[in-house]
């Protein structure tokens, strides 16, 4: 059974930081391609950013980009999403989703075939 648990999110001021989590287990991780995305209430999914375990290769959305580094460790089954410079924008549930397609990229949410129960991040201004 393929399991990702998030944690690290949290209540933080704008400007602030925070690092989130997702540790994957029943996955054969160093072939998976782990996004993270996230929902704001009201708001469709955005997929936020991935890495490609294999190679390491990494997207970002525009939006996050400069501001957002996802990383992974291996020896863990884990990624992280560390988040700096929160904006107020940046509150949503965030999930991270595993793909067993090892170069899949920041593709639609629907490649992407198991999920995390969620993470909520709220920014304050």
């Amino acid at each position: 059974e393929v399991r990702l648990v998030e944690s690290g999110g949290g209540l933080v001021q704008a400007g602030g930081s925070l690092r989130l989590s997702c540790a994957a287990s029943g996955l054969n991780f160093d072939e998976a391609t782990i996004g993270w995305f996230r929902q704001a209430p009201g708001k469709e999914r955005e997929g936020v950013s991935c890495i490609e375990i294999r190679d390491d290769s990494t997207s970002y959305a525009d939006s996050v980009k400069g501001r957002f580094t996802i990383s992974s460790d291996k020896s863990r089954n884990t990624v992280y999403l560390q988040m700096n410079s929160l904006k107020l924008e940046d509150t949503a549930v965030y999930s991270c989703a595993a793909s067993e397609d090892p170069s899949l990229g920041l593709g639609p949410s629907r490649k992407y075939i198991y999920w995390g129960q969620g993470t909520q991040v709220t920014v304050a201004s």
